[in-house]
């Protein structure tokens, strides 16, 4: 692996976190904006029925396509004969930031820091139905130091990670070739064994101090493919400050 010119990041349990996560908690937020309510349905019956419904769905994203959830909240509220004081953007943030306002995963933003400081390139790829301005906003409300060219939500583009055409869209993005670039996440499949397939270079971030209800692997698994395994953000910063010497070195011969 050689010194990267641009690090892209998954965002879910990799810079950032949801702790406590509640859906029921997204629905009592929302309900304070309801103007009508055909069936007079409370939040725990809608927050069922939301259930159901993204099940029904799971199909769509086994396949390797997203759902946007506006489109969702669209069609859950109209089917149930609800009607909200809201436009589809608020609801959704009030939504999301009372199901969990987020939180920054240990030392991201030290590792943050680090790389802008040498003059790394960053970007995000994210699996999540959220739109992207949502994304956007709790990324750069919970790391405003941030240099990311680009935060590509999977909602906005269609396809899901390990998709090669979210990866092959970053690097268009980017105008960089792949070999020039790392990739940091949680997941084996859809961040580590995808990024590997187009050519980057993959970085299996596994913190296992924070809890991960989103955790897609069985404990033991390994990914299949060559990579960099860390536990911590430092450790990070420690593997390009050794790139960094070793380059330093080599040019000193």
């Amino acid at each position: 692996m050689k010194k990267p010119k641009m690090i892209i990041f998954d965002y879910g349990h990799t810079l950032l976190c949801e702790p406590g996560f509640s859906l029921l908690r997204g629905e009592v937020a929302l309900f304070e904006y309801v103007k009508s309510n055909r069936s007079n349905l409370n939040p725990k019956q809608v927050c069922d029925f939301s259930h159901e419904l993204f099940e029904k769905c799971s199909s769509v994203r086994k396949m390797g396509f997203e759902l946007h959830q506006w489109q969702f909240q669209r069609f859950l509220y109209e089917y149930l004969g609800i009607e909200l004081s809201l436009t589809t953007p608020e609801a959704e943030s009030i939504f999301w930031n009372n199901a969990s306002v987020g939180a920054i995963m240990p030392n991201a933003d030290k590792m943050i820091d680090y790389i802008n400081a040498k003059g790394i390139r960053s970007g995000v790829i994210s699996n999540i139905g959220w739109s992207g301005s949502a994304l956007t906003e709790r990324i750069n409300r919970l790391l405003p130091q941030n240099k990311f060219e680009f935060i590509i939500a999977s909602s906005e583009y269609m396809f899901r990670k390990p998709s090669a055409m979210l990866f092959g869209l970053a690097l268009r993005k980017a105008g960089l070739e792949a070999a020039d670039v790392w990739f940091c996440g949680d997941n084996i499949t859809a961040d580590v064994e995808g990024s590997a397939a187009v050519g980057m270079f993959p970085v299996w971030y596994e913190d296992e101090s924070i809890e991960n209800q989103w955790k897609a692997h069985k404990e033991g698994d390994r990914p299949s493919c060559n990579h960099l395994h860390i536990h911590d953000w430092l450790e990070l910063i420690d593997t390009l400050d050794q790139k960094e010497k070793a380059h330093s070195c080599a040019d000193g011969q």
